[in-house]
């Protein structure tokens, strides 16, 4: 995952840039980066933030920095901001999405006539490099732009400096979202909402799907009209976006009070049951109060997430690293654990490492019952669109291993939309298997249908393949 912030004022752009690109630290781990224009022309910054949070590694840079127009990116994977120089000019460019065909494109660029591409550790391309490379096929910036996301199989939003504005562009079926700020000094442009609240702008308005603008201190003018089709990821609101964002007019929160509400209505728990209902910190907290307040059991929390020094559970490349920060975060308050029986509200199963041993922590402190019930359905698919997950493989994933288990190497994807079913009697059976290898007194997942209903948007605006694996 990734996330992306600029800003182009009638004064210096700095200030908003650094912290408006900070607060999208919780969507990456790996990498960030800014870059301004300014008097001196193009100056640009990036860093290794595994570890040491971004305001540490860019406080002197900051110092250093001047402009009126400027962009910004925390990244999983490649470092970013780019500066390129092409016929276009000189510019600037940052990237968050997935290309499936990269290599493909990489190949057919070569093939062309292009000189090289920088190799990452691992071999890998910079897949910012590359969506570069495409744009520069082009005759002009907007063609280029328009080119790169229809070339491109995943998806691709993204912001372009040059000395005269900031080209926008979101992806072409808007699965990751653009929001434009505004303020009497300028614009900005944000992957979160809230990231430029406290600094003074207010919402002005979205980018559609696909759609191509261009910002600069006096407007944001549409070059390319959106698209009518959106599926923007769903998994925006149950676990990556903060919980003081929104999308689409939707906000994460509200949803996620909404999701454990409806999770409660379906269940029907009652306090004769359970002692008290509680969430995994961060992101189930919120679907964790919507339970509680819908079945009428008390919610608390038997584990306090240690946030200072940790900010997130898979900071770490190695799995084995991040299953043990994330069992380094938790704090337990033995007073809320011992004797009750507990039921936890996680945003989601992926490989089911870290619940399992937030399972048998619970135990070892004296649970009596944990009884597990996460915010969405099993995540049946890999991701193709956004890099959710660093999983290489989507056997990784628990609900696939026990597929595999019950039915053998090759399945079919007519039987794997069966699993996918929650009133089939293979579903059952898979919950079963699940709720068995990682040791929960019970294991119920949200519904689909309720979860959907819980963003509120029409079902065709919104991507669930990773759960149904429909496109």
């Amino acid at each position: 995952m990734g996330g992306i912030f600029a800003s182009a004022l009638k004064e210096d752009c700095v200030f908003d840039l650094f912290f408006g690109t900070d607060y999208h630290s919780h969507l990456g781990t790996r990498r960030a980066g800014m870059a301004v224009y300014g008097k001196g022309g193009f100056n640009r910054a990036i860093h290794n933030i595994e570890n040491s949070p971004f305001r540490t590694k860019f406080a002197d840079d900051v110092k250093q920095m001047e402009g009126c127009l400027g962009i910004g990116c925390i990244s999983d994977y490649e470092p970013q901001p780019l500066i390129v120089r092409s016929h276009h000019g000189t510019y600037a460019i940052t990237t968050v999405g997935r290309i499936n065909n990269l290599n493909v494109l990489a190949d057919r660029i070569l093939e062309r006539g292009g000189r090289q591409f920088m190799e990452m550790s691992g071999g890998s391309i910079n897949a910012t490099e590359l969506v570069a490379s495409l744009i520069n096929e082009k005759e002009n910036l907007i063609e280029g732009i328009r080119y790169a996301q229809e070339m491109i199989d995943g998806s691709m939003t993204l912001m372009l400096l040059t000395p005269q504005g900031i080209y926008l562009s979101r992806d072409k079926l808007g699965r990751t979202p653009i929001m434009i700020g505004r303020k009497e000094e300028g614009f900005c442009a944000s992957f979160e909402s809230f990231a430029y609240l406290n600094l003074g702008y207010q919402d002005f308005r979205q980018l559609g799907p696909g759609e191509i603008a261009v910002m600069t201190p006096d407007g944001v003018s549409t070059l390319s009209a959106p698209g009518n089709t959106m599926r923007i990821c769903t998994f925006l609101w149950v676990y990556y976006g903060y919980p003081s964002s929104g999308y689409e007019g939707v906000s994460v929160e509200a949803m996620r009070v909404r999701c454990g509400q409806l999770l409660a209505r379906r269940d029907q728990m009652t306090r004769t049951d359970i002692d008290s209902v509680a969430g995994v910190p961060d992101s189930g907290t919120a679907h964790a109060v919507g339970y509680a307040n819908e079945s009428g059991i008390p919610f608390s929390r038997p584990f306090i997430k240690y946030t200072p020094t940790w900010p997130r559970s898979f900071m770490p490349t190695l799995q084995k690293k991040r299953d043990l920060i994330a069992k380094m975060k938790l704090i337990p308050v033995h007073e809320l654990i011992h004797g009750q029986r507990l039921l936890l509200i996680d945003d989601s199963i992926v490989r089911g490492t870290q619940l399992r041993e937030t399972t048998e922590f619970l135990y070892r402190s004296g649970a009596k019952e944990v009884h597990v019930r996460p915010a969405c359905p099993p995540i049946m698919f890999g991701c193709k669109y956004i890099n959710f997950s660093r999983s290489t493989s989507e056997m990784e994933l628990i609900s696939r291993r026990k597929i595999r288990e019950l039915e053998g190497e090759n399945v079919s994807r007519e039987i794997l939309y069966e699993y996918a079913n929650p009133d089939s009697e293979r579903y059952q059976r898979m919950l079963e298997a699940i709720c068995a290898e990682l040791g929960f007194t019970s294991l119920r997942y949200n519904r689909l249908d309720d979860m959907l209903n819980a963003v509120g948007l029409p079902q065709e605006q919104l991507c669930t393949y990773c759960w149904n694996g429909r496109e």
